[in-house]
């Protein structure tokens, strides 16, 4: 009885949350920038993974709903709440993380990517941190199989911040969203690690800049 009671209340916050979220991200104006990087890559038949740092992982997670797109969620209860409302909102969403499941899941993801076009959004960062210091998983993902990674950056003029590890930005209504998806970067199989991620980071860093800078420019 407390299992229906608990699975019953998880599923009640996955249709109010996606009823929150929907409402508050429609009544934002967005500014995307760069689409055509992922869209051109799914159209000569190339696979993607979407890389967005996990604070900021909303704006890219409500733009590419509906699409059918891949996705990653962790194992605890809140992740839960999350899967259910990505399924809600389009996404196929897998379940696990570096923790646990890791190779299992590192293995899914693999066979998707292995089979373009595909696109597979995960946070390099996630679910646990440390902040904006990338796992293995993105990087090995796309030697191992040849996807591009498009890093993501988005920001916006209202929002709420919450903190723990790191800090997750939730959008507030009537505000300007502004996303940009950055040029492809491609890895081979015998690159070394070190000098992968020195080059996902610093593009990483540059596109959050970039977008951060014309976000400034456009509210003066």
């Amino acid at each position: 009885m407390k299992l229906s009671h608990s699975k019953f209340k998880i599923t009640l916050q996955a249709v109010v949350g996606r009823w929150l979220l929907s409402a508050i991200y429609k009544t934002n104006i967005w500014d995307i920038r760069g689409e055509k990087n992922y869209k051109s890559a799914l159209k000569n038949n190339k696979s993607v993974i979407i890389s967005v740092w996990h604070g900021n992982l909303l704006i890219p997670f409500m733009h590419l709903a509906k699409n059918n797109y891949y996705g990653l969620a962790g194992m605890n209860r809140d992740a839960e709440i999350i899967s259910k409302i990505g399924l809600k909102l389009g996404w196929k969403l897998l379940r696990g993380s570096s923790s646990k499941k890791g190779p299992e899941i590192f293995t899914e993801i693999v066979k998707i990517l292995n089979n373009p076009p595909s696109l597979v959004a995960l946070t390099p960062d996630g679910p646990k941190g440390p902040e904006k210091i990338p796992k293995p998983g993105v990087i090995r993902a796309a030697q191992k199989t040849g996807a591009v990674i498009i890093p993501v950056a988005s920001c916006s003029t209202k929002n709420w911040q919450f903190i723990n590890w790191h800090t997750f930005f939730l959008e507030k209504p009537f505000g300007k969203i502004y996303l940009e998806y950055g040029r492809p970067i491609s890895f081979n199989i015998d690159d070394d690690f070190e000098s992968c991620e020195k080059i996902l980071i610093d593009s990483m860093e540059i596109i959050e800049k970039n977008n951060n800078n014309y976000a400034k420019q456009k509210n003066k």
